[in-house]
């Protein structure tokens, strides 16, 4: 599962770099940034960002990154202590004060187009593995060392500065898709998931109007997840292809928005009001994202590929009037953030 998983997230991205590429052929390519984790794997970031020397042309993306990581190494016992929550087969910390050694790979992206009426857009599909000590395995020095947990994780969602219930509808119905391949039922589930995941507390609002969203599934009980027909079990391969034809829908689900809301003309007032709900994104990955925090307390933590999420420019204002009154189009988006739909 290690090299087909890597295999399947080398040639994604690549389906997805030239699916964005091909949005405006007159812009820049995305910079490709391969890279080697000193503790362990290696990566690659593939990110466009506007040149300095631009001037005054506009492109159709202003920041977006497209990553792959493949890394290994020794998970350290304050993250086993938050693993163990959902996998009882994980040691106790004290029981490995030495950590266990880890596997992840996986493919994480952030759209940000210049437009405000392009919506931003996040995808993340990984796999993870832990297994046992290095000191059992010397051991046994024949056999390949015991997996004592795996888990699949992902989902995408959209983040609209204006509200297009075409595009929230056309975002979800191919994911709906996606997800009925396997059981009418898991759609509904990954939906509300990601509504409950993707939410600001402190500011009482969703950081968008969703998509799907899923974590640790594995072979066991998922009290989140209907159960698997009998004709379909879920293991290890049905769960990868689970998650490749998530990662498969992400294209058709996204880049036919973009191009649809790319040349809309819009005002400096409507690009103020972007910026803002960037700020909220800001609020959202720094402060509540477990991804982020997770990412930044592994042991040698590639903070450009971890930040590469956040967008080029935000804005905060104090008690800002934007958004307020229900009847403009700002306050239609709030409204649908406060008190999340159904779109499909």
């Amino acid at each position: 599962m290690r090299s087909r998983m890597e295999t399947w997230i080398r040639s994604l991205q690549d389906e997805i770099v030239q699916a964005l590429e091909n949005l405006d052929p007159d812009a820049p390519k995305f910079k490709r940034d391969s890279w080697i984790r000193p503790e362990g794997g290696m990566g690659q970031s593939c990110v466009f960002a506007v040149p300095t020397n631009a001037g005054d042309k506009e492109f159709v993306l202003e920041k977006a990154g497209v990553n792959i990581s493949i890394v290994h190494g020794t998970l350290p016992p304050p993250a086993i202590k938050q693993m163990r929550a959902d996998h009882a087969t994980i040691p106790l910390p004290e029981d490995a004060p030495g950590g266990l050694p880890f596997f992840a790979a996986g493919l994480s992206l952030v759209i940000h187009p210049k437009n405000p009426h392009a919506p931003t857009c996040h995808a993340n599909y990984r796999y993870f593995e832990i297994t046992e000590p290095a000191i059992a395995t010397a051991n046994s020095p024949n056999s390949d060392p015991k997996v004592l947990a795996w888990w699949f994780g992902g989902g995408s969602d959209l983040t609209p500065s204006y509200l297009y219930e075409s595009d929230a509808s056309h975002f979800h119905q191919t994911h709906k898709t996606a997800c009925d391949a396997f059981s009418p039922d898991i759609y509904p589930a990954l939906k509300n998931w990601c509504d409950e995941y993707f939410y600001i507390p402190h500011r009482n609002e969703s950081r968008g109007i969703g998509g799907i969203f899923f974590d640790d599934l594995h072979d066991g009980p998922h009290n989140r997840l209907p159960d698997n027909p009998p004709d379909h079990p879920r293991t290890v391969e049905s769960l990868f292809a689970f998650v490749q034809s998530l990662g498969a829908a992400f294209v058709p689900a996204y880049v036919p928005i973009v191009e649809q809301r790319a040349k809309t003309p819009y005002t400096d007032a409507q690009r103020r009001w972007q910026l803002i709900r960037r700020g909220r994104y800001v609020e959202f990955n720094l402060v509540i994202d477990r991804g982020t925090k997770f990412g930044l307390m592994t042991p040698g933590a590639r903070v450009e590929s971890i930040l590469m999420s956040l967008p080029e420019t935000a804005r905060w204002e104090y008690m800002s009037e934007l958004g307020v009154d229900e009847e403009t189009e700002e306050g239609k988006l709030v409204r649908v953030l406060k008190e999340p739909r159904e779109w499909v």
